[in-house]
């Protein structure tokens, strides 16, 4: 049995969801957007109990690891050490980017491109094709209306995510497509259910949040 708790503080608000063998059991979200760790680990007591679970029936924890709120990661990835430790299980880390990435994968444009505002006109910014591969690695881009155009000349691309507007304020293109997605725990039910079975699991003592701070610019 692999039910598996999945933990997401890396953006606004934070969520927890379970899942048993990629089936979503349940789902909980902080309403506030506010003092995720407060509200994590009465969450997960809650949830396990309305499920009548114990978190030694856990077979693994994920956590997205980020790039994303620096507080925010720091609180996921504790808590997700904290009770790995606690209850011996493995740990799981997704990237946030690919994470967000699940919600656009249906969306019939060539390539998607999660952003993250990183304010001012910056954003953390990945680009994925539609198996969810990396084309463009996880990084700190500064926004202008050069940016993607490479790509955007020859392929089509849906941008979303919480930093993706101020990009859509800066370019006006027929293969940029702009859409709203909810970002939740949800989305990683499937990539933490596919690092389960192949016994992907992070280093439990070394694992830290991937903040982004490397920059790197796509404008040519």
């Amino acid at each position: 049995m692999s039910l598996l708790l999945n933990i997401d503080t890396a953006i606004q608000a934070s969520s927890i969801c379970l899942a048993e063998n990629n089936e979503l059991l349940g789902f909980k979200v902080n309403p506030s957007q506010k003092d995720s760790a407060a509200w994590l680990h009465i969450a997960i007591q809650e949830l396990l109990a309305e499920k009548n679970l114990t978190l030694q029936q856990i077979a693994a924890i994920a956590v997205s690891e980020g790039p994303g709120s620096y507080t925010g990661l720091r609180v996921g990835m504790a808590t997700a050490k904290g009770l790995c430790y606690a209850a011996q299980k493995p740990l799981i880390t997704i990237n946030t980017l690919q994470m967000m990435a699940v919600a656009a994968q249906n969306e019939p444009t060539d390539y998607v491109c999660p952003m993250i505002d990183a304010r001012r006109m910056e954003v953390f910014a990945s680009v994925f094709d539609k198996e969810l591969n990396t084309l463009v690695p996880p990084s700190n881009v500064i926004l202008t209306e050069n940016s993607f155009k490479e790509i955007l000349e020859k392929y089509s691309i849906t941008f979303f995510g919480n930093g993706s507007d101020k990009f859509q304020s800066l370019i006006n293109h027929p293969n940029a497509v702009f859409k709203t997605f909810d970002i939740t725990a949800l989305l990683m039910v499937s990539l933490s259910y596919k690092k389960f079975i192949r016994h992907n699991f992070a280093n439990l003592a070394y694992s830290e949040p991937f903040y982004g701070k490397d920059f790197h610019s796509l404008t040519k």
